[in-house]
This record gives C-alpha cells, sequence and structure tokens, in this order.
C-alpha cells in the first residue's frame, strides 16, 4: 500500500434488510433461487458503495455472500454433515449446536472465488478477503472422524491453502485468515495451529493476514470479556511465535479493551491493523478518539506498518451505525496520517 496508514474493516458488514434480518447472526435468507444470488450481489455492491463513502482504503465484500464467517465455508465441503448435528462448547465460552466431520474433508470446487471476481470487477481499489484459520473451524464443529483438532486442522489448511490460490489468482490483495481461536487455545497455537496457518499461505505471492480478536459484540463474548479483569494478556501468548511466522500482517482489538499497548512491541516488523472501532456498542467513536487509539499504536508499530481497521466484524450491528463508525475510522486515521505528514 502507498497510502500512510490504509483503512479497511475486519470482515462482516450489517446486510440489507431485504437480503437477511439486520443485527443477527446465522440470519436465514430471506430471498431463494436466481433472486438469492441477484440479491447478493446487489447487497455487495452497496458494501462497496458504502466503504468507498466512507472513506476506505482496503475495501471488502463486507461478507455480504454469506451467512456466518466460518460454516458459509464449510457448507461447501465434503465431509460434513449439516443434518447430524451436536452441541459444542465454542471456544470455551457458549454452546451451540454444530455440524458433523463424518469423513474425509474436502473442496470439491471453489467456494468464495466467483464472489470475489465479482467484487473485483467492481473497484481498482485493494480489496482483503476473509477466510476462516483452521483452528477456529476445528472450534466450530463436532469430529467423529479424525477424533484430533490437529488432524483435522491440517485438513483443513490444506484446503484452505487450495482456496487462498484461487483467490488470489481471481485478483484479491490481501487475504485474511480469522483466527479468534488463538486468543483461546494458547498451547495449541503455538504446537501446531501457527504451522497450520502457514500451510494454509503456503505458495502465496499476495499480501497474508491473521486477524486475532476477543469476539463480535454478542452478549457470549461481552459476558467473557468482564472476566477477562482489567489486562487482557492473551496476546503475550501467540505474538512472539507470529511475529517470526510467515504471516504479512496481525490484525487485533485495541479500541475500547483492556489490551496493553505495548503488547504490540512482540511483533515489531509486522504489519498491524489496529482495531481502532469498537464493534461491541453502538456510540460512534469520535475521530479524535480514533486518532488518540493510533497514536499509541505508533509508539510499537511503525508508521509505515500502521493499518487502522476495526476491532472485529459489525454483521450484528445496524448499517447506519456501522457505517458512521467506518466514517469515524477514516477521519481518525486522515487526522494521524497528517500528523505524520507535516512531522
Amino acid at each position: 500500500m502507498k497510502t500512510l496508514l490504509p483503512t479497511s474493516t475486519a470482515g462482516s458488514l450489517p446486510k440489507p434488510t431485504w437480503l437477511a434480518q439486520p443485527e443477527t447472526l446465522w440470519s436465514p435468507w430471506k430471498l431463494q433461487g436466481d433472486e438469492l444470488i441477484s440479491g447478493k450481489q446487489d447487497a455487495l455492491r452497496l458494501s462497496l458503495q458504502e466503504q468507498q463513502h466512507a472513506g476506505v482504503d482496503i475495501v471488502s465484500d463486507g461478507e455480504q455472500t454469506r451467512q456466518h464467517f466460518v460454516t458459509t465455508f464449510i457448507e461447501h465441503l465434503d465431509g460434513v454433515d449439516f443434518e447430524n448435528r451436536h452441541t459444542v462448547t465454542i471456544r470455551n465460552r457458549y454452546e451451540a449446536s454444530v455440524p458433523t466431520v463424518v469423513g474425509p474433508v474436502s473442496r470439491p470446487k471453489s467456494v468464495f472465488v466467483e464472489d470475489a471476481k465479482f467484487l473485483r470487477q467492481q473497484t481498482n481499489q485493494p480489496i482483503k478477503w476473509a477466510l476462516p484459520g483452521p483452528m477456529t473451524m476445528i472450534d466450530t464443529l463436532y469430529d467423529a472422524h479424525y477424533q484430533s483438532r490437529e488432524k483435522l486442522a491440517w485438513e483443513f489448511a490444506k484446503i484452505l491453502n487450495q482456496e487462498a490460490k484461487e483467490l488470489e489468482a481471481a485478483g484479491v490483495d490481501i487475504i485474511q485468515f480469522d483466527e479468534p481461536a488463538f486468543n483461546v487455545f494458547f498451547d495449541d497455537v503455538n504446537d501446531w495451529g501457527i504451522a497450520c496457518l502457514e500451510r494454509a499461505i503456503e505458495g502465496l505471492k499476495c499480501e497474508t493476514a491473521v486477524h486475532i480478536c476477543y469476539g463480535y459484540g454478542i452478549k457470549a463474548n461481552t459476558d467473557w470479556k468482564k472476566t477477562l479483569g482489567t489486562e487482557w494478556r492473551q496476546y503475550e501468548a501467540v505474538f512472539p511465535k507470529l511475529q517470526q511466522s510467515n504471516i504479512d500482517i496481525i490484525s487485533l482489538e485495541c479500541h475500547n479493551s483492556h489490551v496493553p499497548m505495548e503488547l504490540l512491541e512482540l511483533i515489531r516488523g509486522k504489519k498491524v491493523m489496529v482495531g481502532a472501532i469498537d464493534v461491541a456498542r453502538n456510540e460512534i467513536e469520535t475521530p479524535e478518539e480514533v486518532a488518540a487509539t493510533l497514536r499509541k499504536a505508533l509508539q510499537f508499530v511503525d508508521a509505515d506498518k500502521l493499518y487502522p481497521c476495526t476491532n472485529c466484524g459489525m454483521a450484528p450491528l445496524s448499517r447506519q451505525v456501522a457505517s458512521a463508525k467506518l466514517k469515524a475510522l477514516s477521519a481518525g486515521a486522515a487526522i494521524v496520517r497528517n500528523e505524520l505528514i507535516n512531522k
């Protein structure tokens, strides 16, 4: 990126009311068949336009074509039975009914490549595409086949690598892997989680990112945050090894969190997507609040490596709130950008 402090979103943006129930995760589609395909494309165009109007530099699809950031990808894989469901505890936080791995997992065809091609046709801006990370995928399933979290994660890493290479060929500039599980299963992350992630990016020439946050602004996550005390030091357990990894960009949650900003020193040298927008509340940040978060991050991240971003996806928010927050992000980044240029 030639732009100093290029802005982006962590992932999802709210869907229009005619496509799915707003402010709801896993919301069912309101359209079917060809109407659903057209509706998804219209929603993608609208999401792109809202990002552009807000001044976002690195744009995305806003995850308009998927119901959920993990399960929509898994739905397209062989070896997973969505009718055979079990209740599991996701990220040691909340229970959910999830599909079951019943045989060898494989990807019969690409999942998001046509959507990525469509987005690429709509804009000349850099585009980022999010995929679920291997560890977060296995945490969203019941495994009745491999009966090993690690074995299943390696299989998913190979599948994700296939998808990522096709997304790169479709013109995606940054491929992001969402790994909120990295903030929970620290031993597994260091033993094999980061290695699996590196398998997923193997051979890619485009930039790669890993997004590690404290979750959507839903009750299960906000309740969990209340138990973490006055300092959230989860990043401390995984940053040293990530700093040594081949991942180009690390995306994390900063604004209104209790993450000590000095932990960013552990990933010095990496590009960092600094979450400067709180997705767990409806109050709109002021540009100066965003700027204050970015100034703190600049103590530990070189200016040419700092990418202002949202803490997490904004699917549970209203479109009006999400749009206002994006505008605040761009305005706050502009304040700090001008300060740096005029030094």
